[in-house]
């Protein structure tokens, strides 16, 4: 394969979430729709089999949106915002449930549509991923038609793609004809395509630096493939100065990886009110036990154990706070993790109620096959 010119691909599923949904209930397509909260109900089903959807405005509580249809995007309405500020800008919009057991369904659906395809694949999360698509023959705009029908095909659900030289072009290209698009860059399309971008766009230069860019005058992408590289290292440091400049002309080497080791695993949880360290002991002890559970039960199934254990708390004046506490030996015991970070737990001042806590493992390393048998789960307190 030498001197074969690269071409990678960036697969984004559409509105992944709210797509899955609208199969399920489709008289929603169309619609502004928000997913997600917490505890929030289920449509209920009338005796003429008509469903009935709940309103955004009737939400109450401290959940954030998993996702949204295009529609409630333009209303304002995104991943990650709160969903009593969501309900203020789309009170109209219907409000589901997200069912995360169907999309990791329709993950494995898609993912597996491609492989078959195109086996060179690195798995970005659970609606999107690369494709190495250098060893295959096919052009690039007949290759993407063809993945783009597998998925459908496989899942009902359409995709955006962009095939470029290198991952960073992809990432960016996959985002450039949303929903349902197809497109191919090269290096002779950055200056018309990729230069007039926010420097946001690219992947990696994150909402701080955007602003500290912007602050130095630097807002698109070509700004930033012509800024000095001086000025650059000052503020940022020579080696993010170096790769901003880099990524600004559109290079980038990294391969598609196909397998990649965890670096930690966690749980954490958001109180739907904020939790007295007193009045509320027994309530925050059995959530804390639950977590260190599901974290164990997590490393288990990815074949891992750890030696580091973390908690994070964030108390109701949104302060977090963060404690590690390291083992002699790596361990998926409930009971170990229970005890370290409760440990953790003992090296934090409880001045406020807590309005979120967390279970963090990690320094993994996999699991021996011959490891001791576990014993008896037994919780004990909080603290």
């Amino acid at each position: 394969m030498h001197g074969v010119a690269r071409r990678v691909a960036h697969l984004d599923m559409d509105a992944f979430y709210a797509s899955v949904e609208l199969l399920k209930y489709p008289e929603l397509k169309g619609q502004a729709v928000v997913i997600g909260g917490r505890n929030t109900p289920a449509p209920a089903e009338r005796a003429d089999g008509r469903r009935v959807f709940g309103r955004l405005r009737q939400y109450v509580g401290r959940g954030v949106v998993t996702t949204s249809t295009y529609e409630a995007r333009a209303l304002g309405v995104f991943s990650a915002m709160g969903m009593m500020k969501a309900a203020q800008l789309a009170p109209d919009a219907y409000l589901l449930p997200a069912d995360f057991n169907a999309y990791r369904d329709y993950s494995r659906r898609f993912k597996a549509a491609v492989a078959a395809i195109a086996p060179c694949i690195e798995d970005r999360g659970i609606d999107e991923i690369y494709i190495d698509l250098t060893p295959l023959e096919e052009p690039s705009n007949v290759i993407g038609r063809r993945l783009k029908a597998a998925v459908f095909e496989a899942t009902g659900l359409t995709c955006s793609i962009a095939i470029s030289p290198n991952k960073l072009l992809s990432k960016i290209g996959s985002e450039l004809e949303k929903p349902d698009g197809l497109t191919i860059l090269t290096h002779d399309d950055i200056p018309a395509r990729i230069w007039p971008l926010s420097v946001g766009k690219i992947n990696g230069i994150g909402p701080k630096a955007t602003q500290k860019l912007q602050s130095l005058g630097i807002e698109t992408i070509a700004q930033l493939a012509t800024a000095d590289a001086g000025m650059l290292q000052t503020h940022f440091g020579r080696t993010y100065a170096y790769w901003l400049l880099q990524v600004a002309q559109g290079r980038d080497e990294r391969e598609v990886v196909t397998h990649s080791e965890p670096k930690s695993v966690s749980r954490e949880t958001t109180f739907d009110r904020d939790l007295h360290v007193v009045h509320d002991r027994t309530h925050l002890s059995t959530i804390f036990f639950k977590l260190c559970e599901k974290v164990g039960e997590d490393l288990k199934r990815k074949g891992v154990r750890g030696r580091t254990v973390g908690v994070k708390l964030r108390f109701e004046d949104f302060r977090t706070v963060t404690r590690d506490y390291s083992l002699d030996l790596e361990t998926d015991d409930v009971q170990l993790i229970h005890f370290a970070a409760r440990q953790c737990l003992k090296r934090i001042e409880f001045s406020a109620r807590v309005r979120l806590l967390g279970v963090r493992v990690s320094s993994l390393a996999p699991a021996l096959q011959n490891g001791v048998n576990e014993p008896t789960l037994v919780q004990l307190p909080l603290y």
